[in-house]
C-alpha cells in the first residue's frame, strides 16, 4: 500500500520575531516548517510533526501551515510556542537568538510518507535530537530520508558534538542539503565540495551545498555538478535554503518507483540528470529571496522562465 503523504517533516515550528531598520514584526517560520510550506505550495501532500503551544503564536503557526495545505501533527505541547529573534542586516542576511523547548515523546509518532525530512534545531538540540535520529532510523525502512543540518551555533554547543550528530544523520540520509556557511562551521578550512564528498562517503546518495549568489554544487557517486545562482533582487534571505530544499525534494518525488527505486534513482543522479533538479530548486529559492519573509513559489510560479546568473 502506498504512503498517504508525499513528505513528512519532523522538526521545529516557531515564530520569527524579525527586526530590521524599519522595526520589528512577527512571522511564522522554523526551517523544517518552512520546508513543508515550500512543498505544500508546490502541491505536495506534506505534514509537519512539531511542538506547538495552544497560544496565539501557536494558532498563527497552524493557520500559516494550513494555508499552504500542510497538516500539523502534535509532538507535545510546550508552555509557550518557540520563538527565534531574527535580526536582518542591510544586505538581507539574518542572525538568530532562540527560545525553544525541544522535548519529544519516546518514540515520537510520525505518519508514513514517501520522504521523511528533518534538520536544523530539531536534529541537534538535546534531548529531542536523539528521538529525531531514532525516528530517521525507523523511517528509512519505508521512506527516502532527507536532512538539512541548517546549523544554529547559538543552540548547537561545541562544533565536535555538533559534527558527530550531523554525521550520524548524514549516514542515515539519502539526500543532504547544507549551506556553505554550515559546511565551513562544521569543517573549518575544508572546501565545500570535499565536505559533500565526505557525506556521500558516509552514506548519503546526494549531497548538495548551496552558497547564495555563488550558486550550488552537488555530489553523488557519479561526480560533482555545479550550477550558478539565478539572478534576482534580494529582499531578504529568510527561507531561501528551505525553499531550495523543498523544491529539490519536489523534483526528486517526480522520480518513479517505490522507496528502493527512489533511493537507487537518487544514488544514480549524474551530470545529465542532476542539473535540471538543481536549477529548478535555485529558481524557487530566487523567488523567495525576492519577496519579504518566507513566501515560496507555487508550481505555476516556477513555470515562468528565468535565466541563470552568469558565472564569474
Amino acid at each position: 500500500m502506498s504512503a498517504a503523504l508525499d513528505v513528512v517533516v519532523l522538526g521545529e515550528a516557531l515564530i520569527d520575531i524579525v527586526t530590521t531598520s524599519a522595526g520589528a514584526a512577527e512571522r511564522p517560520g522554523g526551517s523544517p516548517a518552512n520546508v513543508t510550506v515550500a512543498l505544500g505550495r508546490l502541491g505536495r501532500s506534506a505534514a509537519l510533526v512539531a511542538r506547538v503551544a495552544d497560544d496565539d503564536r501557536g494558532r498563527a503557526l497552524n493557520a500559516w501551515l494550513s494555508a499552504s495545505g500542510v497538516a500539523l501533527h502534535s509532538a507535545g505541547s510546550p508552555e509557550r510556542t518557540a520563538t527565534a529573534r531574527a535580526v536582518i542586516d542591510q544586505v538581507g542576511n539574518a542572525t538568530y537568538d532562540f527560545d525553544i523547548d525541544w522535548v519529544l515523546p519516546s518514540p515520537v509518532e510520525v505518519p508514513s510518507a514517501r520522504v521523511f525530512h528533518t534538520g536544523s534545531v530539531a536534529a541537534t538540540l538535546a534531548p529531542g535530537a536523539d528521538e529525531v535520529r531514532a525516528a530517521a532510523e525507523r523511517a528509512r525502512e519505508t521512506a527516502l530520508v532527507s536532512y538539512d543540518p541548517n546549523i544554529r551555533p547559538a543552540l548547537t554547543g561545541g562544533v565536535e558534538d555538533a559534527r558527530a550528530r550531523v554525521e550520524a544523520l548524514v549516514a542515515l540520509s539519502d539526500v543532504v542539503k547544507a549551506s556553505a556557511e554550515d559546511a565551513e562551521w562544521l569543517y573549518p578550512g575544508v572546501a565545500p565540495a570535499d565536505v559533500a564528498r565526505e557525506w556521500v562517503a558516509l552514506g548519503a546518495g546526494l549531497a548538495v551545498i548551496t552558497d547564495g549568489g555563488e550558486g550550488s554544487l552537488a555530489v553523488t557517486a557519479h561526480g560533482t555538478v555545479r550550477i550558478p545562482a539565478v539572478a534576482t533582487q534580494v529582499v531578504d534571505t529568510v527561507g531561501a535554503g528551505d525553499t531550495f530544499m523543498g523544491a529539490l525534494l519536489d523534483g526528486i518525488l517526480d522520480l518513479p518507483g517505490d522507496t528502493a527505486a527512489l533511493r537507487a534513482a537518487v544514488c544514480g543522479l549524474d551530470a545529465e540528470t542532476l542539473p535540471p533538479l538543481l536549477h529548478r530548486a535555485a529558481r524557487a529559492a530566487a523567488v523567495t529571496v525576492g519577496r519579504e519573509g518566507m513566501d515560496p513559489p507555487t508550481r505555476e510560479d516556477l513555470q515562468q522562465p528565468a535565466a541563470p546568473k552568469e558565472s564569474a
